[in-house]
């Protein structure tokens, strides 16, 4: 009975933003509202050994992409379609590979792959709230990415008091952000973090990709939802994988291979819009 109760206590707790930890030799609950953080923290990455260029080039790209003549008359369109090839992507980097053609049919029930394109239909809702509500959201995300994977109890909820104290943190960096460093580092950041966390059960790189183009169009690098930086994560799969391994040590060098794949994928995504542009235009 009282480990029920602590239990639910430490799940009001949560949605309260606070962090809790067991204290000794009482056992007790003990939960402690956490200072949000600004993102003036991240300052010091932008001087490791070519972040900065890296980010510079990425954002160029994104503002050449996002001139596109197409996208004054199909932009609408072809948010729909990256919105898609997003979801398949990020499916595909989970272990669940599919030709889009066959996605785009609806033949396909994986639920991961359903879950991804849920994820992606509600970016744009979800951006408007990212800044403000960054906890609720990241559980929306997990709520309709783990859907028909995860337990029914466990949707939207961390996997662990273990994870809360890194998570509140991120939380922090989110909605203290003021434009002190540049959009594309938040994201991945956000990106790199809930990658290394894995805060919730299931799908977990489906939530931290799609946080991560969550904060992305909420920041207006990418206000119209054109970009699939999930493309460019799939493309240089190996390099993905390498550089969240090494983010995931916590060192200088991890971090700064980590930052320097992320502006590449993007840039990829980027240089997709043109050619998705007249496609469906």
């Amino acid at each position: 009975m009282r480990a029920g109760r602590a239990a639910c206590r430490a799940e009001q707790a949560i949605l309260r933003g606070e962090v809790c930890s067991w204290t000794e030799p009482a056992r007790r609950l003990l939960c402690v509202t956490v200072v949000e953080l600004p993102s003036a923290v991240l300052v010091p990455l932008l001087d490791l050994a070519d972040v900065r260029p890296a980010l510079d080039g990425a954002r160029e790209a994104i503002d050449g992409a996002l001139r596109h003549r197409a996208l004054r008359r199909s932009g609408d369109r072809v948010a729909a379609e990256v919105s898609l090839r997003s979801a398949v992507a990020s499916a595909a980097l989970e272990g669940h590979r599919y030709e889009l053609d066959e996605v785009r049919g609806g033949t396909v029930t994986d639920p991961v792959l359903q879950g991804a394109v849920r994820v992606a239909r509600e970016v744009a809702g979800m951006a408007q709230l990212w800044p403000k509500v960054p906890r609720q959201v990241l559980a929306r995300i997990h709520v309709l990415a783990g859907r028909d994977v995860v337990d029914a109890g466990m949707l939207g909820r961390p996997v662990g008091p273990e994870v809360l104290p890194r998570l509140t943190n991120l939380f922090g960096i989110v909605t203290g952000h003021t434009g002190e460093v540049p959009a594309l580092l938040l994201a991945a950041i956000v990106h790199g973090e809930l990658l290394a966390l894995r805060p919730f059960a299931g799908p977990s790189g489906v939530v931290a990709r799609a946080a991560a183009r969550v904060t992305l169009v909420s920041a207006g690098v990418d206000p119209r939802g054109v970009l699939a930086p999930e493309v460019g994560h799939l493309a240089r799969e190996p390099e993905y994988v390498g550089a969240a391994g090494a983010y995931a040590t916590g060192t200088p060098d991890g971090v700064r291979a980590w930052v320097k794949h992320y502006a590449a994928a993007v840039e990829l995504a980027a240089a997709e819009v043109g050619s998705i542009a007249e496609q469906v235009g």
